[in-house]
């Protein structure tokens, strides 16, 4: 069980680490996301045997994560600017390739509120909306979270974008990795973090801004997540949809936000080789779901016959 989760919590930081796919749609995916949001609800709001054992868990969860974490964080960002087209192109799959997951998943709600679409649209000119007028993914601006860069308002910024991203990761459809990309955060975050694994403290501040928003985050605005889907879950879904829909834009409009930055991704930057292999990866994971739920079912029921 203990590799189990291990390796469980490496493919949410894989996942959480790109553009795309959310930790939580991996969660899902893989099966255990019920488990997953109720032990960080215990975490916080439990009995105390609830949180020892919510936290046994997600301890095991949490070493696989931040190992796979950090080993994205440098392998991405040694690749991602040489290569940034390509690895646009495969957050593509991703994303395209997770709304028909999503909509599959919650078919029924779905169609039983149809009346609720417009806050599909709502999602999409939200996420249209803030790449568009985002300063950060106007071509031109040479951008870096540097200390000497930091401003108050810009300080406020950084921490805003860590709450919502870390409420994001938890969602089964879009991923915290894809809320920066539209805040212009996404290669400006991983950049500073490798810098501070390299020792280099000038964009430390940064960092510490970005993970408070993150642990306040966790505290505040998991449990409003948790409360829309709860009570108003045809609501959130369709804006779900509508946020993955508008991201697409937003990783056209990705390399736009390098710190030298280089022009939107068009038709002939496109790579389709790449968007092959993330639009194949998402339903792959799917299936390997539905293998793994169909072995236990089966175990169940050679147990039930031997008792």
């Amino acid at each position: 069980m203990y590799i189990l989760n291990f390796i469980r919590g490496l493919c949410m930081a894989i996942a959480d680490s790109v553009p795309g796919v959310s930790g939580g749609t991996v969660a899902f995916i893989l099966g255990f996301y019920d488990n997953f949001v109720n032990s960080l609800n215990n975490l916080i709001l439990g009995s105390k045997i609830e949180r020892k054992n919510s936290l046994r868990f997600l301890s095991k969860i949490a070493i696989g994560w931040v190992v796979g974490f950090i080993l994205s964080v440098l392998f991405i960002t040694t690749i991602f600017e040489k290569n940034i087209y390509k690895i646009s192109s495969l957050f593509l799959g991703f994303i395209i390739a997770s709304i028909p997951l999503i909509i599959n998943s919650e078919k029924k709600i779905l169609k039983d509120n149809q009346k609720n679409i417009v806050f599909l649209i709502i999602g999409i000119i939200v996420v249209g909306s803030i790449t568009y007028f985002n300063p950060i993914t106007k071509g031109g601006y040479n951008f870096s979270v540097r200390s000497d860069n930091l401003s108050i308002l810009f300080a406020i910024y950084i921490f805003v974008s860590g709450m919502i991203a870390i409420s994001a990761m938890v969602l089964p459809g879009i991923s915290g990795s894809t809320i920066l990309l539209i805040f212009g955060l996404y290669a400006p975050i991983l950049s500073a973090l490798k810098q501070v694994f390299k020792l280099n403290f000038e964009y430390l501040p940064a960092i510490i801004i970005f993970i408070s928003g993150i642990i306040v985050g966790i505290l505040i605005t998991l449990r409003v997540v948790r409360r829309l889907l709860r009570n108003f879950r045809p609501q959130t879904i369709y804006c779900i949809v509508g946020l993955m829909i508008g991201s697409i834009y937003a990783v056209i409009m990705g390399p736009t936000s390098l710190e030298i930055p280089r022009p939107p991704m068009n038709i002939s930057t496109f790579n389709i080789l790449f968007f092959a292999i993330g639009a194949i990866l998402v339903p792959s994971l799917e299936k390997l779901r539905s293998v793994s739920k169909s072995k236990k079912i089966q175990c169940e029921d050679l147990e039930s016959s031997c008792q």
